[in-house]
C-alpha cells in the first residue's frame, strides 16, 4: 500500500473518530450476541444500491472498487465502534487486513480516485472525500451495534483467512450481510430459553422441629404474636 494511501486512511480514521464522537467515549457495557443473527448472505452486484452511494457513469471496474472500498470502510467503522469487546479483535484484524490485502485496496483507491477525477474534474478530490465521509457515516450505528460488530468481526476473520487478491470475492458474498446487520435484532437467547421454575418457598412456622426447649417456646410465642398481628391488619 503506497505511502499516500496509508496517510489518507489514517487521516480518514481520525476524521471518522471525530464524526462519530468516539474520542473519550466509555466502552459500551454490553457483550456480543450469544447466537449469530440470521442476516442475508446472498452475493451482491457491485452496482447494487445496497452496496453504497451510487456512482453514476461508473465502469464495471470502478464499481468493483466501490464494493471493495465500502467493505473496507465498514470494517474501519467496526474497528472504532466495537472495541468494547476485546474478543472481537476488530482493531487487530482491520490492521491485519490492510497489510494482507494492501495491493487490492490500493488498486481500489486508485480506481475510485480516477472515477471522481474523470466525472467531476477539478472538484474530484473533494467529491471523493465527501463520498468517503458519507460512506463511513452510513455504517455508523448504536441501536444495532452488537449485530453489526459481531458480523464485522466474522467478515474480518474471513478476509484474513482469504488469499491475497480475494478481498473482492469475499466482499461480493459478505457486503449484503454487513449492510443488513445495521438493522437492530434481539438476541435469540431471549426467546429460546424457558425460565427456570423454582420450588415454592415454605414460610410456615415449624417450631416443633427445634430441639432446644427454650428456643422452641420462643418460636411458639413469636408464631402467636405474628398470627395476632396478621389478624389485626
Amino acid at each position: 500500500m503506497g505511502k499516500s494511501l496509508k496517510s489518507r486512511l489514517k487521516a480518514a480514521s481520525l476524521a471518522l473518530i471525530a464524526a462519530l464522537g468516539l474520542a473519550g467515549v466509555a466502552p459500551a457495557a454490553a457483550q456480543v450476541l450469544l447466537y449469530d443473527p440470521n442476516f442475508p448472505t446472498a452475493p451482491i452486484e457491485p452496482s447494487d444500491p445496497m452496496v453504497g452511494i451510487p456512482l453514476p457513469g461508473a465502469t464495471p471496474a470502478e464499481y468493483r472498487a466501490h464494493l471493495v472500498w465500502n467493505l473496507r470502510s465498514g470494517l474501519n467503522v467496526a474497528a472504532l465502534q466495537c472495541q468494547f469487546s476485546p474478543y472481537l479483535r476488530t482493531v487487530d484484524n482491520y490492521n491485519g487486513i490492510l497489510g494482507h490485502h494492501a495491493r487490492e485496496l490500493a488498486a481500489a483507491y486508485t480506481a475510485l480516485e480516477g472515477y471522481f477525477r474523470r466525472v467531476h474534474g477539478r472538484t474530484g478530490p473533494r467529491r471523493f472525500d465527501d463520498y468517503s465521509t458519507q460512506t463511513y457515516n452510513n455504517f455508523s450505528t448504536l441501536q444495532a451495534q452488537l449485530g453489526f460488530c459481531q458480523t464485522a468481526a466474522k467478515i474480518g476473520r474471513e478476509l484474513l483467512a482469504a488469499r491475497q487478491g480475494e478481498f473482492y470475492t469475499v466482499g461480493v458474498n459478505r457486503v449484503r450481510a454487513l449492510r443488513s446487520s445495521l438493522t437492530p435484532v434481539q438476541d435469540a437467547y431471549t426467546f429460546t430459553r424457558m425460565p427456570i421454575a423454582l420450588a415454592p418457598v415454605n414460610l410456615a412456622w415449624n417450631c416443633s422441629s427445634i430441639q432446644d426447649r427454650r428456643e422452641r417456646r420462643q418460636c411458639e410465642r413469636d408464631q402467636r404474636e405474628a398470627q395476632r398481628a396478621e389478624r389485626r391488619r
